[in-house]
């Protein structure tokens, strides 16, 4: 894969919608069925690094979540880690 990764190395600085976007135009191609074998091959591991890609980036974000946390009279007291588990 890391030959892949050298040959698609604008992939990570690009930003989550826009690898979003590309990956599932590669969806669609890739269902169509218009592509030749060769370009398939090739746009579905483009599209295996973009998908890696955005769940990093989801990964990211998500350790950056806080929740807001109050005091009895229902101020903002703070806030702590956001914990998606005991979400609720």
């Amino acid at each position: 894969m890391a030959k892949a990764e050298e040959k698609h190395g604008d992939i990570a600085k690009m930003s989550f919608e826009r690898a979003l976007k590309e990956l599932e135009s590669i969806v669609g191609r890739l269902e169509r069925g218009d592509v030749e074998l060769e370009e398939s091959i090739s746009i579905y591991e483009r599209g295996e690094l973009l998908r890696g890609h955005c769940d990093t980036l989801l990964k990211q974000a998500e350790a950056k979540v806080e929740k807001l946390t109050f005091d009895q009279s229902g101020a903002p007291s703070g806030a702590q880690d956001f914990d998606p588990v005991n979400a609720g």
